[in-house]
Protein backbone atom coordinates (compact mmCIF):
# COMPACT_ATOMS: atom_id res chain seq x y z
CA UNK A 1 0.00 0.00 0.00
CA UNK A 2 1.23 3.46 -0.81
CA UNK A 3 2.25 5.49 2.24
CA UNK A 4 0.30 8.39 0.74
CA UNK A 5 -2.88 6.82 2.08
CA UNK A 6 -1.67 6.13 5.62
CA UNK A 7 -2.21 8.40 8.58
CA UNK A 8 1.02 8.10 10.47
CA UNK A 9 1.06 11.49 12.18
CA UNK A 10 1.03 11.23 15.95
CA UNK A 11 -2.45 12.05 17.30
CA UNK A 12 -1.25 15.32 18.85
CA UNK A 13 0.04 16.56 15.47
CA UNK A 14 -3.09 15.81 13.46
CA UNK A 15 -5.32 18.77 12.64
CA UNK A 16 -7.98 19.17 15.29
CA UNK A 17 -11.51 19.79 14.12
CA UNK A 18 -13.44 22.37 16.05
CA UNK A 19 -16.98 21.08 16.21
CA UNK A 20 -19.09 23.97 17.42
CA UNK A 21 -21.87 21.92 18.92
CA UNK A 22 -24.71 23.22 21.06
CA UNK A 23 -25.61 21.50 24.32
CA UNK A 24 -26.94 17.98 23.77
CA UNK A 25 -30.39 18.97 25.02
CA UNK A 26 -30.62 21.81 22.48
CA UNK A 27 -33.17 21.06 19.72
CA UNK A 28 -30.53 22.07 17.15
CA UNK A 29 -28.00 19.49 18.38
CA UNK A 30 -28.86 16.77 15.86
CA UNK A 31 -28.55 19.15 12.90
CA UNK A 32 -25.19 20.39 14.19
CA UNK A 33 -24.03 16.81 14.78
CA UNK A 34 -24.93 15.92 11.17
CA UNK A 35 -22.81 18.83 9.94
CA UNK A 36 -19.93 17.80 12.21
CA UNK A 37 -20.01 14.19 10.98
CA UNK A 38 -20.03 15.22 7.32
CA UNK A 39 -17.28 17.77 7.85
CA UNK A 40 -15.25 15.15 9.70
CA UNK A 41 -15.71 12.74 6.80
CA UNK A 42 -14.75 15.48 4.36
CA UNK A 43 -11.27 15.60 5.92
CA UNK A 44 -10.97 11.88 6.81
CA UNK A 45 -11.60 12.44 10.52
CA UNK A 46 -14.84 10.51 10.89
CA UNK A 47 -13.84 8.84 14.16
CA UNK A 48 -13.02 12.19 15.77
CA UNK A 49 -16.40 13.54 14.64
CA UNK A 50 -18.15 10.48 16.06
CA UNK A 51 -16.38 11.00 19.37
CA UNK A 52 -17.29 14.68 19.43
CA UNK A 53 -20.97 14.17 18.60
CA UNK A 54 -21.77 10.86 20.25
CA UNK A 55 -23.32 9.65 16.99
CA UNK A 56 -21.98 6.89 14.77
CA UNK A 57 -21.60 7.24 11.02
CA UNK A 58 -24.92 6.48 9.30
CA UNK A 59 -27.08 6.95 12.43
CA UNK A 60 -30.70 6.99 11.29
CA UNK A 61 -31.57 9.80 13.73
CA UNK A 62 -29.52 12.19 11.59
CA UNK A 63 -30.88 11.08 8.22
CA UNK A 64 -33.30 13.99 7.69
CA UNK A 65 -30.53 16.49 8.45
CA UNK A 66 -28.08 14.80 6.08
CA UNK A 67 -30.74 14.72 3.35
CA UNK A 68 -31.16 18.49 3.77
CA UNK A 69 -27.37 18.96 3.65
CA UNK A 70 -27.21 16.85 0.48
CA UNK A 71 -29.70 19.17 -1.23
CA UNK A 72 -27.65 22.19 -0.12
CA UNK A 73 -24.43 20.57 -1.40
CA UNK A 74 -25.98 19.89 -4.79
CA UNK A 75 -27.38 23.41 -5.01
CA UNK A 76 -24.07 25.02 -4.10
CA UNK A 77 -21.95 22.66 -6.21
CA UNK A 78 -20.01 21.33 -3.21
CA UNK A 79 -19.05 17.98 -4.73
CA UNK A 80 -17.11 16.69 -1.71
CA UNK A 81 -19.99 17.39 0.69
CA UNK A 82 -22.36 15.76 -1.78
CA UNK A 83 -20.11 12.70 -1.89
CA UNK A 84 -19.88 12.24 1.89
CA UNK A 85 -23.62 12.92 2.37
CA UNK A 86 -24.48 10.28 -0.22
CA UNK A 87 -22.13 7.85 1.49
CA UNK A 88 -23.79 8.55 4.86
CA UNK A 89 -27.24 7.94 3.38
CA UNK A 90 -26.17 4.61 1.84
CA UNK A 91 -25.72 3.15 5.31
CA UNK A 92 -28.38 0.58 6.19
CA UNK A 93 -31.20 1.99 8.31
Amino acid sequence: MSRAFLRDDPPDLRPQLNHRLPQRDDPAYDAAAAVALLEGARVSETLAAEDATGYKWGDSRLRQHVERLLVQARTSGDERLEQVAERFLRQPV
